[in-house]
């Protein structure tokens, strides 16, 4: 290594105590950096910040506040929580653009006050995240999801089960099962029997609201989760799903429901719709499989 003193003219860009330096690292950073008010004036930002908020110029953005973007209550907080600590690092939030568009990023900011001036000036960085989240969103979705049917899978009902414990909340649940269906696999080949459950599981999702989620359980079982919905409404819904089924359901299928009592858990209510099941199994089910076949399939069998 050469031990040479650089030359008094070749320190350029090599402290960031030099004001044309930091000018510099600002515009050619990847991270949005800005300034702003307590009023959510935009005063300044750098060219990483125009391109997340998908605005052109600074004199473009200066059109705009803070409250354009995000939830105004929930900034005033923010600056408040600032005022008491004096920097709040990797706070996660959404932006809207002014084309509408969504970002999810995370905001480091801290509050600088002149003895000059009693207005407090924020400066900050915001790191944009979003197509780290949607990837995030992508893998949790595929965790918890079925990957045959698109149902959710034991996982997501586990997490059910945390996220319950409200000791006023109601719910109920429906469990599903496929009559005969390891006979009709045996009859038909497990490639049918595959297409039935996927069949199956849009049957049920057709049928309940986008929010009242159909569990794949395993094999030729399903349950339905009902959440703020007592007995009358969990039996008037299973009724619902019998009747849609002798008419177009693609396979015979039994049902089980229950409603929570007392104080039980979702777990517990879930164990009692699975009984229920059982006795109607035990009940009303032929001993053999002569039950419905889906029509693309009845003339394979004839």
């Amino acid at each position: 290594m050469s031990d040479k003193t650089p030359a008094a003219g070749s320190s350029r860009f090599r402290s960031l105590s030099d004001p044309e330096t930091l000018a510099k690292f600002a515009q050619n950073l990847g991270e949005g950096i800005y300034i702003t008010n307590e009023s959510g004036e935009i005063l300044d930002a750098n060219p990483a910040f125009l391109k997340i908020f998908g605005v052109e110029t600074l004199a473009e953005l200066k059109n705009y506040r803070v409250s354009d973007f995000v939830d105004w209550e929930a900034r005033k907080n923010e600056v408040a929580l600032l005022e008491r600590e004096g920097s709040l690092r990797d706070r996660e939030l959404q932006i809207t653009r002014p084309d509408g568009v969504v970002r999810t990023v995370l905001d480091t900011w801290y509050i600088n006050k002149n003895p000059d001036d009693p207005e407090p000036i924020f400066h900050g960085i915001l790191v944009d995240i979003t197509s780290r989240k949607a990837l995030e969103n992508q893998l949790l979705e595929q965790s918890i999801r079925d990957p045959l049917t698109g149902c959710y899978n034991r996982r997501h009902l586990s997490a059910l089960y945390a996220s319950r414990t409200n000791p006023d909340a109601m719910w109920g649940c429906i469990y599903v099962d496929i009559d005969h269906f390891k006979q009709y696999n045996d009859i038909h080949g497990h490639a049918a029997g595959d297409n039935v459950l996927v069949r199956m599981s849009r049957f049920l999702m057709r049928h309940v609201r986008a929010e009242e989620g159909v569990v794949r359980m395993g094999g030729d079982e399903f349950l339905v989760t009902l959440f703020e919905t007592g007995l009358k409404a969990t039996e008037a819904i299973a009724r619902r799903l019998e009747a849609a089924g002798q008419e177009r359901g693609p396979v015979s299928f039994s049902l089980g429901w229950a409603a929570r009592e007392g104080t039980e858990t979702l777990e517990e209510t879930v164990n009692r719709a699975d009984r229920e099941l059982i006795q109607v199994r035990v009940m009303s089910r032929p001993g053999s499989y002569t039950r419905r076949t889906p029509p693309e399939l009845q003339a394979e069998s004839a």
